[in-house]
């Protein structure tokens, strides 16, 4: 699943570690989602997206192959 969270970072001008506190989770969690290595439960996207004040559908976009699964 794609995501455009390092984007909104980068508008936002702020770190990993800052959007961690922020939703309450590790850097590394962050990381790991930015690098499409783990997909986030509902909550956390939800939480990231309301943080940045964007649907949820802008901030994380389903890939073809996340629908063949």
């Amino acid at each position: 699943m794609e995501n455009t969270i390092r984007v909104e970072r980068a508008k936002k001008r702020i770190t990993q570690a800052e959007l961690a506190k922020q939703v309450h989770v590790s850097r590394q969690t962050i990381h790991a989602v930015e690098n499409k290595k783990f997909v986030p439960s509902t909550l956390l996207a939800l939480k990231i997206a309301r943080y940045f004040g964007i649907a949820i559908e802008d901030l994380f976009i389903l890939e073809k192959s996340d629908l063949e699964n």
